[in-house]
């Protein structure tokens, strides 16, 4: 079974290292090959998305917005979107926020 998964992690890192999205996207801290490949394969074209905001939403990280007459409206908290992807996304912030703690760059 290590067999299989490191073969599989071989494919992915291929097929990552081939687009140029997931290259980009890996520049991201704590964000690698998997996670970047991930985000490009469930996404597609991010230009569906208007903003960040809209994409956090659409994985079920922060609620969605629906304004009206000028004024925003708050929903709860939706579960939709590629769970697998969320958790990938969650991790990899839980990491950056670990470590920054112990940095003392400016990004920290």
């Amino acid at each position: 079974m290590d067999k299989e998964v490191e073969e599989l992690e071989a494919q992915i890192k291929v097929r990552h290292r081939a687009n140029e999205t997931s290259r980009e996207l890996e520049r991201i801290p704590d964000s690698g090959p998997l996670t970047s490949s991930e985000l490009v394969a469930s996404l597609g074209d991010a230009k569906n998305f208007s903003n960040g905001r809209q994409l956090a939403a659409w994985l079920g990280l922060v609620p969605p917005q629906n304004s009206s007459g000028g004024r925003p409206t708050w929903l709860g908290m939706s579960k939709r979107g590629d769970a697998h992807l969320r958790t990938l996304m969650i991790h990899g912030s839980r990491s950056v926020i670990y470590r920054a703690g112990q940095k003392n760059d400016p990004d920290s």
